[in-house]
């Protein structure tokens, strides 16, 4: 599918919003919810011991959905049984060796092993799963848990151009691998509605999909939507069962909007699903899911993205990767950014100016040509304000020393999403990697705009001075500075800052 700009921006951040969740929420699963304002980060740690910023079993069941999605986009495929047999097969060897896997998942897959093995087959196929989760329904009654929503993002994105139907179909199919249960599959057939509708449109609407449900059904879930938009998440007390689920997610997108909008937004939800307490990372991985398809990749700060992984191996820059292929529906693009090696900057001049930022010397100021002479500089830390390769970063700069940013370089405001944010972010990135003692290199293509921009952002709360002052500063050490009209107008609407409050490391 066509994507605009925007668009694409939303299917990026599907899947990176809902990692950060998870990885936020992992520290504190099980505990009693926590009091208003109380701080939420990703520690890590909790009941299972996952590494601060490690995604878990949450995010892990929805990779193996996006690659398979994945493979079968170029087919009309996306339920085809190879297709599923492929996901099931990944869940399998994945609980293997997981921190952490859910109950009622371990019970299935358990038994859709013991299938298959009967059958005389080294390996599960999907029908084993369905099978041994419509077993494990039969006889353990209404057990709907919160396993298959948590995971269910992916599949909304497979299906952006297709007909709303079909993927509340398929939502249902997915979910009975692991969960037959009626409320598990219509939960997750509501919420893939909602962020097909965020990423197309930036609207939150979970009732989107109600009109694909019979009467009797839409009508229980407007109730329970309607209860949830009356409450807050330390409200559900069973968050483990998908329905409570489902509304923890929704009231913490409901309550945390009442007060914000955009990043702020995405930010505020995602704690406040924490602060509910108990099943914490999956009520704010369902809840990141639908907020990243509503505000994007560039709402999520760097501060969460920098040091974000998971299993299988998996980093915030190959989520991203993940989501933006699958919401164009044309499969893998190795040449293509941003799977591409190499970025093709060749048609661009004047890409290897490099100077010192004037009020602090552990800055460099450049072109994405410079990037050439980081190691012969010391650099260790970059922020890339351009697209890059997946090759192009010197192998000296570690992977979570490296802040990328989408930010376009132009004067109109609806060509980026969250210009103002995303520009204080990246300058917050130098800041933070200045105060961790590293040399810093700060680049676009050619220095001119997106550079200078940040760099007086960073200048400014440097020496003290407002914004535009510290942009006629690096206008002296910088010549080609000439940020566009856009981000002027963003300057001068950052206050004055003449308290000196960054040290910059030496």
């Amino acid at each position: 599918m066509k994507l605009t700009p925007l668009q694409n921006d939303r299917a990026a951040g599907v899947l990176v919003a809902l990692a950060a969740g998870d990885a936020l929420g992992a520290g504190y699963e099980f505990d009693a919810p926590l009091p208003d304002g109380a701080k939420v980060t990703m520690k890590g740690g909790g009941p299972f011991g996952f590494a601060p910023a490690e995604w878990t079993d949450d995010t892990s069941m929805a990779i193996p959905i996006a690659q398979a999605l994945l493979e079968a986009a170029s087919d009309a495929g996306s339920s085809s049984p190879a297709a599923l047999t492929m996901i099931v097969r990944a869940w399998t060897a994945w609980a293997a060796e997981a921190k952490d896997v859910g109950a009622q998942t371990s019970s299935v897959i358990t038994a859709a092993r013991r299938l298959a093995s009967a059958a005389g087959r080294s390996k599960v196929h999907a029908a084993d799963f369905s099978a041994a989760a419509a077993d494990f329904h039969a006889r353990t009654g209404r057990r709907a848990g919160n396993g298959s929503l948590m995971r269910t993002a992916p599949l909304a994105l497979a299906y952006l151009d297709r007909d709303p139907a079909e993927l509340m179909a398929t939502a249902g199919v997915i979910s009975a691998l692991t969960h037959a249960d009626p409320d598990a599959q219509e939960a997750c057939g509501l919420w893939c509605l909602a962020i097909r509708e965020a990423i197309l449109t930036g609207r939150l609407d979970v009732r989107a999909g109600l009109p694909l449900l019979s009467a009797e059904r839409a009508a229980l879930w407007l109730e329970r939507i309607e209860a949830a938009e009356r409450s807050r998440p330390r409200d559900f007390t069973r968050n483990g069962w998908v329905v409570e689920a489902f509304q923890g997610a929704w009231s913490a997108i409901h309550f945390a909007g009442l007060s914000a909008s955009g990043p702020a937004h995405l930010r505020a939800a995602l704690e406040e699903a924490v602060r509910g307490g108990r099943d914490t990372d999956t009520v704010a991985a369902i809840a990141g899911g639908l907020l990243g398809a509503a505000y994007g990749y560039t709402a999520v700060p760097f501060e969460w993205r920098r040091r974000l992984h998971g299993w299988p191996g998996l980093r915030a820059r190959d989520l991203m990767m993940l989501g933006m292929e699958l919401g164009r529906g044309e499969g893998r693009r190795p040449a293509s950014w941003p799977r591409a090696e190499h970025q093709d900057f060749s048609m661009w001049s004047r890409t290897d100016a490099l100077v010192q930022h004037p009020h602090d010397d552990g800055v460099w100021l450049g072109g994405v040509g410079s990037l050439g002479l980081v190691a012969e500089l010391g650099i260790d830390a970059v922020v890339s304000l351009c697209r890059l390769g997946t090759s192009d970063l010197p192998g000296v700069v570690a992977a979570e020393d490296h802040a990328a940013f989408w930010v376009v370089d132009s004067p109109f405001g609806e060509d980026n999403a969250h210009a103002a944010f995303v520009l204080r972010d990246a300058a917050a990135a130098v800041e933070r990697f200045r105060t961790e003692g590293k040399t810093v290199l700060l680049h676009c293509v050619r220095a001119e705009s997106r550079t200078p921009t940040v760099a007086a952002l960073y200048g400014a709360r440097v020496a003290g001075v407002s914004p535009i002052e510290a942009l006629e500063d690096v206008r002296r050490v910088l010549p080609g500075t000439n940020p566009n009209p856009l981000f002027l107008r963003l300057l001068g609407a950052v206050p004055t800052n003449r308290v000196n409050s960054v040290t910059p490391a030496t």
